[in-house]
């Protein structure tokens, strides 16, 4: 009996087979070499453990030596110059953020950067809820009772971000919008010198993604209000929903990925993201992210892409809204 191939099938083997050389040839040009993952951002934040989280194990998929560079300032634009000034062939990475890769530019806060155009997508990391929290001090227990507080003091409540653009202050202020609040903003530099003053009673209230607050709230040295999601965080049971608390679709999930610089060859960026959602599927990996508080969402890298560009539309739209600029 004969058996003919349906031509698309035909077309599909022949592709694979054109493709597998050129996926080996993207990973001999990354093996033995040193690969560094810049974080634009001080040491202690999400952007740093998600960078840490991955580094080693996506390293070793690779067959090369991945080492985290910190490279903060001028609200990531100095790590971001970084990385696109480095040769264009997949050894030099960003761990990016959200809000920088979509909020800051939506206001203009990163200069001539693009990120749409100036970065390719490889793949995300991460794809967590945020965790409002609050000093212990402040008499509220509840999302709806802090709102309550911040309506009868205007303006005299602080809230904390790392900087101008960050999801902590484009989440704040659609907050406060939705909410029809006043709080202070004051800007940090980053996330370990925004809890220090947390911690210390100097600011009220701040969300971020849960890795650098979940040990904190545990040890009582900071109170949750809420996640931002319509659900329950599965790692923060006890942990009420913004939408338990009259906030539904609030949208302000926090997400880490990996991109490379516009130029790196396309076999690289696909081995890329192969290896990293390799490591994602590791249990050992998603267990480590979920103790921290976050969870682990491999992406491709075309879903990548498609966020960004959705979600930047979103936030100049907030922006707009809200009357957020870089001026």
């Amino acid at each position: 009996m004969n058996f003919t191939m349906p031509r698309r099938a035909l077309l599909g083997a022949g592709l694979a087979t054109f493709a597998a050389p050129r996926l080996a040839s993207a990973q001999g040009s990354l093996a033995g070499r040193t690969i560094t993952l810049v974080v634009p951002s001080p040491a202690g934040g999400g952007t740093d453990f998600s960078a840490r989280l991955v580094a080693d194990s996506f390293g070793r998929a690779l067959g090369a030596t991945m080492v985290v560079e910190n490279r903060p300032g001028g609200n990531d634009v100095v790590g971001l110059q970084s990385v696109l000034r480095a040769p264009a062939d997949g050894t030099t990475l960003l761990c990016g953020y959200c809000a920088t890769m979509t909020a800051r530019p939506a206001i203009g806060g990163l200069g001539d950067i693009v990120p749409t155009r100036d970065f390719q997508a490889v793949g995300q990391i991460t794809d967590t809820p945020q965790l409002f929290v609050t000093h212990p001090t402040v008499p509220a227990t509840t999302l709806q009772e802090f709102i309550a507080l911040a309506k009868r003091r205007p303006g005299e409540m602080t809230y904390a971000s790392a900087g101008i653009g960050s999801m902590h202050h484009m989440g704040t202020e659609y907050l406060k919008h939705r909410a029809g609040i006043d709080l202070l903003h004051v800007p940090y530099r980053g996330t370990g010198e925004t809890i220090r003053d947390l911690i210390a009673g100097r600011i009220q209230f701040y969300m971020n993604s849960p890795p650098p607050l979940t040990p904190l709230v545990r040890d009582g040295k900071l109170r949750a209000l809420c996640v931002s999601s319509d659900v329950r965080h599965p790692g923060l049971p006890d942990v009420p929903s913004a939408a338990e608390q009259g906030m539904p679709n609030l949208g302000l999930n926090v997400w880490f990925a990996v991109f490379a610089p516009r130029g790196v060859p396309a076999p690289v960026v696909r081995l890329l993201s192969e290896k990293l959602n390799q490591v994602l599927a590791d249990q050992a990996i998603r267990d480590r992210a979920f103790a921290a508080g976050a969870l682990v969402s491999p992406s491709s890298p075309e879903a990548l892409s498609d966020r960004v560009v959705r979600e930047t539309e979103s936030w100049t739209r907030i922006a707009r809204m809200a009357g957020i600029s870089v001026s």
